[in-house]
């Protein structure tokens, strides 16, 4: 299985060799951040997982940085941010808000304070005709800020919970996989074919 993730992934010679990354060169040159061992591995899949889940744009520069920095498995950090994808993006943030409503205590509208709500959105598009640019943008401001605070502590909670859970299951799976190689090969010098 190593064998054909090292095939999928980049080689630091590729990364080297490539015009835009090239100027990267003496911090990419670690040995540690392509070696494939327990803790870089599992290290790396903890920040991509990470970063994947909680910025939803330039996730990749943030878990390569983070993983230069903290010298784990570079192309690992990179694939693993793909956690969050077209496919995973919805239902992952809306999770996310509802967990992070759930936190701050917020409660959900009642259905008269939904239909005030409809009302209200309804004669706001009647009159945004009338409305300034600096009142659109206030009025978006005040909008993002009702979904923003529960989105970002819901988000928090997750990529934490999500990125320490995937280094302890690698540092776990890794170990027992050790252990089933070696009781086999202990077998194997008891019982010789």
């Amino acid at each position: 299985m190593l064998e054909r993730l090292k095939k999928l992934l980049p080689t630091k010679d590729s990364l080297h060799s490539n015009r835009w990354l090239r100027w990267l060169g003496p911090w990419l040159n670690h040995p540690r951040l392509w070696h494939m061992s327990r803790k870089g591995i599992a290290m790396g899949l903890a920040l991509g997982v990470f970063f994947g889940l909680l910025i939803p744009v330039a996730q990749i520069p943030f878990s390569a940085t983070m993983a230069v920095i903290l010298r784990a498995n570079l192309p690992v950090a990179v694939a693993s941010t793909l956690v969050t994808n077209p496919v995973t993006f919805g239902p992952v943030y809306y999770g996310a808000y509802r967990l992070g409503k759930f936190v701050l205590l917020e409660e959900e509208p009642t259905a008269d304070e939904i239909e005030r709500l409809i009302e209200k959105k309804a004669r706001d598009k009647q009159l945004a005709g009338e409305f300034s640019m600096v009142d659109r943008i206030q009025y978006a401001w005040h909008q993002l800020g009702k979904v923003g605070k529960p989105l970002i502590v819901g988000l928090a909670i997750v990529a934490t919970v999500a990125g320490v859970l995937a280094y302890f299951l690698i540092h776990g799976l890794w170990m027992l996989r050790v252990r089933w190689e070696r009781r086999r090969r202990l077998e194997k010098m008891r019982n010789p074919r």
